[in-house]
């Protein structure tokens, strides 16, 4: 039997291309996948900016309120009570005292990684805050003072315990 040239070439030339179809097809797979998942990353982290956002507004809009001890709003705050609040109306839940706020956020932040929104935590978790950006934070400081912003000073970075972003 004698086979053509042209005939074993055509075959040769078929399996060639089949087997560059899968490899193609495959990176192709590989890449959608790869989309997508980049694309879901970048709508969670969308979400929560705008809940982070919502939080802060929040916060802000409860400047001039009392401390009260225990205080969980509207009207007047402890510092846990203020975060706990903010969150909650921007749609997250969170624990009610600063210990449990602080274990139970999985997504922990370094002081350099800071963005609004970032529940801050000072005096062995003693203390929460809320970053609002630009190097301040919002809280509740203690018995006799008010909701306000204050910056964030050497002393506060020296009793800083670390942060946590809510909504992750």
């Amino acid at each position: 039997m004698v086979l053509h040239a042209p005939a074993a070439q055509a075959a040769t030339t078929r399996e060639t291309s089949a087997a560059a179809g899968t490899t193609v097809k495959a990176a192709t797979t590989a890449r959608t996948t790869a989309s997508a998942k980049a694309r879901k990353k970048a709508a969670k982290a969308a979400r929560q900016k705008a809940r982070a956002g919502k939080a802060v507004a929040v916060a802000k809009k409860q400047i001039g309120d009392p401390y009260r001890y225990g205080g969980t709003g509207p009207g007047s705050f402890d510092c846990s009570g203020l975060v706990q609040f903010a969150w909650k109306k921007a749609g997250v839940k969170l624990p009610r005292v600063t210990n449990s706020q602080f274990a139970r956020t999985r997504k922990k932040v370094s002081w350099r990684h800071l963005k609004p929104g970032d529940l801050m935590f000072f005096n062995g978790l003693g203390h929460v805050g809320m970053y609002v950006g630009k190097g301040k934070m919002i809280h509740s400081p203690r018995t006799g003072e008010r909701v306000r912003i204050d910056k964030l000073s050497g002393w506060r970075r020296s009793s800083f315990v670390g942060a946590v972003r809510p909504g992750v």
